[in-house]
């Protein structure tokens, strides 16, 4: 079963475009990872939005200790106003299930 993922990250006023760059260089990395769906990055005023869909849980697992995953954080730590918000998500599908739910 497909495993949704929303993490949320916000950048220090100073280092949005830092970590702007760390989000943006580790998105080709990660979609070649095995599992990887869908790994989309949104922003908002220096706030880094990633919405995630991996194959299944160990998919999921494995791409947490992937060397992408570990450089970036390397990377935006300190340039981040606080931790990461990382949340896994359970669909509910209403309505439309074609419209009510991500795709792989």
């Amino acid at each position: 079963m497909p495993v949704v993922v929303v993490a949320t990250m916000t950048a220090k006023p100073e280092s949005v475009d830092i970590v702007r760059a760390a989000c943006t260089e580790a998105i080709a990395e990660v979609h070649d990872e095995p599992g990887c769906e869908l790994y989309s990055l949104h922003e908002a005023n220096g706030t880094f939005v990633f919405v995630e869909q991996w194959a299944d849980a160990d998919a999921l697992t494995t791409h947490s200790t992937a060397p992408a995953v570990g450089k970036l954080f390397g990377t935006v730590g300190e340039h981040l106003d606080g931790a990461p918000d990382i949340k896994m998500l359970t669909p509910i599908v209403a309505g439309d299930p074609a419209k009510g739910r991500l795709r792989g």
